[in-house]
C-alpha cells in the first residue's frame, strides 16, 4: 500500500467529504487534502459564499472542489450530499465529520429540545455521514472516517453536559465502525483537538483570551493549536495511518498526556 511519504500527491484519485469546511479547522483540512491530490466536497449549513471562497482557494492550488449546502443533522440532506458526490466524482473515499454546537447551559436548564438539537448536530451527523458513505467505501476497498471530537469529551467541564456526551460518543461510534468494517479496508478514528486558535465567540466564552494566555505558559509547546495542526493529523490518518483504526488522537500540544 502506498505511503503518504511516497509521493507529493498521495491522495490522487481519492474523494473526500469534509463537513463544516467553510472556515477554521474544516477549511484547513480541505486545503490540506486538496494539496495531497484529493477531490474535496465542501459542506456548510448556511454560508454558501464561505464555501465558494474555500473552493476558489482549492482551485488556485490546482485542486478540484464541489460545494454542497446541507444541514448534516438531517439524514436526508446528508444522503443527498453523498449521492451528489458519487454522481460527480464516482465515489467517496474519505469522510470527515467536523460540525458541532457549543451550547453552555446548566444541567437543569437543558430542555429536551436543547438536548436533541445538540445530539443531532454533534453526534447523529457523524452517524448519518458514515452510514451514507460506507457502501461506496466498501466498493472501493478503501475508506477513511474521521470524527472531530474535543477535549471536553474526555475532560468534562461544567454546563456542557449535552456537548461532552456527544464528544465522547463520537469516539465510541468510531470504534464500532472500525470493528465492523476493517475487513473492507475502512478505518475510523477520532481526533480531539485541545485549545485551538480559531474564530471564537466572545459572547459564549467571555475572557477566554486572557484566561488562555496564562494557561499557554504552562503548556509544553507554549502555543495554541492551529487548523493546520489538525489538518496534518487528518492527512496522516487518510494516507499514512494504514494500520491505525479505532484510535483517539489527542491533539493538544501536550496540555494533557496519557
Amino acid at each position: 500500500m502506498t505511503s503518504f511519504l511516497d509521493t507529493s500527491k498521495p491522495l490522487s484519485g481519492r474523494v473526500a467529504i469534509i463537513t463544516g469546511s467553510g472556515r477554521n479547522i474544516g477549511k484547513g483540512i480541505a486545503l490540506s487534502l486538496a494539496r495531497a491530490g484529493a477531490k474535496v466536497v465542501l459542506n456548510g449549513h448556511k454560508n454558501e459564499n464561505a464555501l465558494k471562497q474555500v473552493a476558489a482557494e482549492v482551485e488556485a492550488i490546482g485542486g478540484e472542489a464541489m460545494t454542497f449546502l446541507a444541514d448534516v443533522s438531517k439524514a436526508d440532506q446528508v444522503k443527498a450530499m453523498v449521492d451528489a458526490t458519487i454522481e460527480k466524482f464516482g465515489g467517496v473515499d474519505i469522510a470527515i465529520s467536523n460540525v458541532g454546537l457549543r451550547m453552555r447551559q446548566a444541567f437543569l436548564e437543558i430542555s429536551p429540545a436543547d438536548w436533541q438539537q445538540v445530539m443531532e448536530t454533534n453526534l447523529s451527523a457523524a452517524f448519518y455521514l458514515a452510514q451514507a458513505c460506507i457502501p461506496s467505501m466498501k466498493e472501493r476497498g478503501y475508506g477513511r472516517l474521521i470524527h472531530m471530537s474535543g477535549r471536553d469529551g474526555f475532560f468534562t467541564i461544567s454546563h456542557r453536559a449535552h456537548n461532552v456526551t456527544c464528544k465522547a460518543g463520537l469516539h465510541s461510534l468510531a470504534k464500532a465502525i472500525a470493528l465492523e468494517f476493517g475487513e473492507f479496508g475502512i478505518t475510523a478514528n477520532t481526533i480531539a483537538p485541545g485549545k485551538m486558535d480559531t474564530d471564537r465567540d466572545e459572547k459564549h466564552y467571555p475572557g477566554y483570551k486572557e484566561e488562555w494566555a496564562e494557561h499557554i505558559k504552562t503548556m509544553p509547546l507554549r502555543r495554541l493549536g492551529l487548523p493546520n495542526d489538525v489538518a496534518e493529523a487528518c492527512l496522516y490518518l487518510c494516507c499514512g495511518g494504514n494500520y491505525v483504526t479505532g484510535q483517539l488522537l489527542h491533539l493538544n500540544g501536550g496540555d494533557s498526556m496519557f
